[in-house]
């Protein structure tokens, strides 16, 4: 149907709120008809797929399967498939830090820890024109802390489906209903929260002179991620002196590049700047300690070598000059 239509892209506004101009035929006549990004992203059935299946077996190709039998010209995207198991506060990290970069209008699915129960009902959170669909298990609670959804219904649809596999069976039929213009009332009941994560936010304490936070997520390098975001961590700061401690290493410098840490005045083969653990704001503005050219097999990891893992404190002291 819509290989009739040639499809012109224009920005409208700096958040790139675009209009598209499709060419519709009619009779013989050519008639301009404006629509928006949010409707060409549903037409084109953009959606993404965040979950714990892993590689090996065949659930993440079975949902693909289900998902391109509901909706034929469906664009579907791996964000990850490697969240370790059950790992809420994983899924939240990847989810909050890919989701930007889709169109609105675009529906993400997240297959981590779904299955029903009655402290674990599904829902669809709409937020900034884009739909997620996933277990009411703080799994939203990272990206709805910075920004308000517009709309949550908790679907209730399971007493027409009996299913052991709710992603498949649940969550594709939810995702087929938003990608044919379906509204979000017919498949659920709105709400007004979601559940939240524990210790999703860094603590301060000792008036204004520690800050105290949590290791969020371990990346494929084996960098360190905590929850302290640039913002919170200058709020704190304030210009002071500060020393960030993890475990028995210490830190007193925050680079703006992980390349920082090289004397590029020193002649390459006289250099020893692999393994060295340096600190950096990521690109998604959030503390991350990390080993330079970090490699589990020669150097090591930032979490190998500090001794780091999920939900570890690393505790920022603050000083005056």
């Amino acid at each position: 149907m819509y290989s009739q239509f040639s499809i012109i892209f224009r920005t409208v506004n700096k958040n790139l709120k675009q209009k598209l101009c499709r060419f519709v035929y009619l009779k013989g006549s050519k008639k301009i008809e404006l629509i928006s990004i949010k409707q060409y992203a549903s037409l084109m059935g953009i959606i993404t797929l965040t979950t714990d299946f892993g590689t090996k077996d065949h659930f993440a190709g079975t949902v693909k399967g289900a998902l391109l039998s509901e909706i034929v010209e469906a664009k579907i995207v791996d964000i990850s498939h490697n969240i370790a198991p059950f790992s809420i506060l994983e899924a939240a990290y990847v989810i909050q830090n890919a989701f930007e970069s889709f169109p609105v209008g675009s529906i993400h699915i997240i297959g981590v820890d779904s299955e029903i129960s009655e402290e674990n009902k599904h829902i669809v959170v709409q937020l900034n024109d884009h739909y997620f669909i996933c277990a009411n298990n703080g799994i939203m609670s990272m990206i709805c802390s910075e920004i308000n959804p517009q709309k949550i219904v908790e679907i209730n649809i399971h007493d027409k489906i009996s299913t052991s596999f709710p992603v498949l069976d649940v969550f594709v039929k939810v995702a087929a209903h938003i990608a044919r213009g379906g509204t979000l009332e017919v498949i659920g009941k709105v709400i007004t929260e979601i559940k939240p994560i524990k210790n999703i936010v860094p603590i301060v304490k000792d008036e204004g002179n520690q800050l105290i936070g949590n290791v969020i997520y371990i990346d494929h390098y084996g960098n360190v991620i905590t929850n302290i975001k640039k913002r919170f961590f200058e709020s704190v700061q304030k210009g002071r002196r500060f020393e960030i401690s993890a475990r028995n290493h210490k830190f007193k410098r925050i680079y703006n590049h992980y390349t920082d840490i090289v004397d590029f005045n020193i002649a390459a083969e006289l250099r020893n700047d692999e393994g060295q653990g340096l600190v950096v704001f990521n690109s998604s503005g959030y503390l991350e300690i990390a080993v330079y050219r970090s490699n589990l097999a020669t150097v090591g990891s930032a979490s190998t070598l500090l001794g780091l893992d999920m939900m570890d404190n690393i505790s920022i002291n603050f000083f005056k000059d």
